[in-house]
């Protein structure tokens, strides 16, 4: 069934809303790239199930793969710019761990060390938004392009999705 109202949220989660797809995400940003990297990071997940989300991923424009092995053919994956957007989604994931679940790891800034969060950030007024002013709202077209008119979610230290 088609829904009425395109939530972002709805249609994010369609791609990437099962158990395993954002953890191969995770490990993508984190440097992985091989299937056999991937199929040992990601803990539990059934080959036949990280080759399916592999090439859902990619169907998605989420990631490339390209062969580095012609014999036999052996893939590398890549994350898209597409794919590197969900480093947000990742790194909002670990802060809400951090906070509320246990945690073995810690989302830092790469440069200084310190731990960073997840912060709303309005790109317009240059200027953080608490979340308690944030909200999902209509969107409208401008000069045939799709606008804005709610919060944008920005990450407030290096490299998002790095835990």
């Amino acid at each position: 069934m088609a829904r009425s109202v395109k939530c972002p949220v709805a249609t994010t989660l369609d791609l990437v809303g099962d158990k395993w797809t954002l953890l191969v995400v995770r490990d993508l940003l984190r440097g992985r790239s091989r299937f056999s990297e991937l199929r040992d990071s990601v803990e539990g997940i059934p080959p036949a199930v990280l080759s399916r989300r592999l090439k859902d991923l990619e169907a998605a424009g989420v990631l490339v793969r390209r062969l580095y092995n012609d014999h036999p053919a052996r893939y590398a994956y890549q994350l898209t710019a597409k794919g590197h957007g969900l480093g947000v989604v990742v790194g909002a994931l670990a802060d809400f761990g951090e906070q509320h679940a246990e945690s073995d790891l810690t989302l830092v800034d790469d440069e200084c060390g310190h731990g960073i969060r997840v912060v709303y950030h309005c790109p317009t007024c240059a200027r953080r938004a608490p979340r308690n002013r944030a909200r999902l709202v209509q969107s409208w077209r401008t000069n045939g392009r799709r606008g804005r008119s709610g919060p944008i979610v920005r990450h407030s230290g290096a490299r998002v999705g790095e835990c």
